[in-house]
């Protein structure tokens, strides 16, 4: 059996209600990877005033701002960030907690909460990520939002 492989999906998301989480560490970027995610959500019929910008400090504020909004059950949360390794092991912490709170959050509130968390090694694998010309993980993560609101 072979499986179709689809790098385009279309989702009739007229009535769907979306929030976004961004944290304002790594504001540009993340600034541009928001942009993205929003563009893919809108080319699906997401009405703009459906699609709910919500700002948190850091990566490590995510589960506990998504929770409250979960306990609202939009139709999808998509937490975004983008966290770049360092010298230390912040870097581990801040991935892995955020993470399994995530987690926890879709699975006891049963809200699809996409991880759109970008961890990377260094800056350019960041720009390579976030730019709609590269992989464009922004359109990536609304799609998986998306597609999760047809389960």
């Amino acid at each position: 059996m072979q499986i179709e492989k689809k790098t385009e999906i279309k989702v009739d998301g007229r009535k769907l209600k979306i929030a976004i989480f961004l944290p304002y560490f790594n504001e540009e970027l993340g600034l541009e990877l928001f942009e993205n995610t929003k563009i893919e959500l809108l080319k699906n019929g997401v009405q703009e005033k459906n699609i709910n910008l919500v700002r948190v400090a850091g990566a490590l504020e995510l589960p506990f701002a998504c929770k409250k909004i979960a306990l609202k059950k939009p139709d999808a949360i998509i937490a975004l960030g983008i966290v770049i390794r360092g010298e230390t092991s912040h870097y581990d912490l801040v991935t892995e907690t955020t993470h399994q709170g995530l987690m926890k959050v879709q699975l006891k509130e049963l809200v699809p909460v996409i991880f759109g968390i970008l961890a990377c090694e260094n800056l350019k694998q960041v720009k390579d990520r976030v730019s709609a010309k590269g992989l464009n993980k922004g359109k990536e993560f609304a799609q998986a939002a998306l597609i999760q609101t047809l389960i």
